[in-house]
């Protein structure tokens, strides 16, 4: 056997204290070289472990002498710097498979009512479905699902989500002692509470979770894809320009932050006279697949400006429910097919 391997057999005799592991073992030992009887090596230490040389060098001085035809040894200490530890990136909340964002440059386009239609229609096509609306200044998710009187209950220090039509449901609605009180926060306590949602709700397993935004750039948006890897986003606009170059800035400033745009809806894109059948473009008509064609995103299709779908939502039981054979639902179950498409392709 050659006299290295002679002395690194000799050397896993020499255990690391609190470890009980030799050096060995532990890759502490590095090059060991044996010339004419003369044996060299180096053991490598990091800073936290620095102060083991005082301890460990009379055992790794005395097992080498004693290997047979060493005649003479020289032992180098190494403190290896330690590696920086890698930051931890964003993780979704466990149990949630896809996380994706529902948001829109203005208020009043009709946000959560596509957003809560597109959750029904996702849910009623077989899978597990949420809602984390993260509007914390209006949170109007609780009233049009039929659930703002309910409160979230408790356990094992985490939140409840309310349940409503085979859906998982948590908003700042469902916390406030009043639906009518305001919430008077600024942006550092906005944060912690979209923090709260999701990671001390138990959630459960879901497929996806839609996180209905607050309209605009503003904290809770870019708070949202700092913590979570989003699955990608949906931007809902209406038809005239001024409101489509508005949610533009929503999209960019999503895509900017590396958030993958699933799509663009039209909301309100035109009403369809229930006794006459002819479609009027009130808010103009077209927006949507023109910014979708100029931004290079898809666009997910119309929804038109009906009574049914806003009456519906005040009732607490969305179109996509009340009368779900209806052509609004049918229009909701297709942008959900759509979405679904984008997100999971075949």
């Amino acid at each position: 056997m050659a006299l290295e391997d002679l002395v690194l057999d000799a050397l896993k005799q020499v255990m690391v204290p609190d470890v009980q592991r030799d050096v060995v073992a532990l890759g502490l030992i590095k090059e060991v070289k044996a010339q004419h009887g003369i044996v060299t090596f180096s053991v490598e230490l990091t800073p936290a472990s620095a102060g083991l040389q005082a301890r460990l060098d009379p055992q790794i001085k005395q097992a080498v002498k004693a290997v047979p035809g060493v005649n003479d040894l020289a032992v180098h200490y190494l403190i290896k710097p330690e590696a920086p530890a890698k930051p931890k990136g964003p993780s979704n909340p466990p149990g949630i498979k896809h996380i994706i964002a529902v948001g829109s440059g203005k208020g009043g386009v009709g946000k959560s009512t596509v957003t809560a239609n597109l959750a029904i229609a996702l849910s009623a096509s077989g899978l597990k479905v949420g809602i984390l609306d993260a509007d914390i200044y209006g949170p109007s998710i609780p009233l049009m699902l039929g659930a703002q009187d309910q409160k979230p209950g408790v356990l094992n220090e985490k939140l409840l989500p309310i349940e409503a039509h085979g859906l998982k449901l948590m908003s700042m609605g469902f916390l406030l002692p009043n639906a009518d009180d305001p919430v008077v926060w600024r942006g550092p306590m906005l944060a912690g509470a979209l923090r709260q949602f999701l990671n001390d709700v138990n959630w459960g397993e879901l497929d996806v979770l839609l996180v209905d935004l607050p309209p605009g750039t503003g904290d809770i948006p870019l708070t949202l894809v700092q913590l979570i890897p989003l699955s990608g986003a949906v931007i809902v606009i209406t038809p005239q320009p001024v409101a489509a170059a508005i949610g533009t800035k929503t999209l960019r400033m999503l895509q900017q932050s590396r958030v993958r745009i699933l799509g663009l809806i039209e909301n309100m894109s035109y009403f369809d006279c229930p006794t006459c059948h002819t479609e009027t473009a009130i808010f103009d008509r077209g927006g949507g697949a023109t910014t979708s064609e100029r931004e290079g995103v898809p666009f997910l299709g119309e929804i038109p400006l009906d009574p049914k779908i806003r009456a519906s939502g005040d009732a607490g039981i969305p179109v996509t429910i009340a009368e779900p054979d209806s052509p609004q639902a049918q229009a909701f179950r297709k942008l959900a097919d759509q979405l679904w498409a984008a997100l999971v392709p075949t």
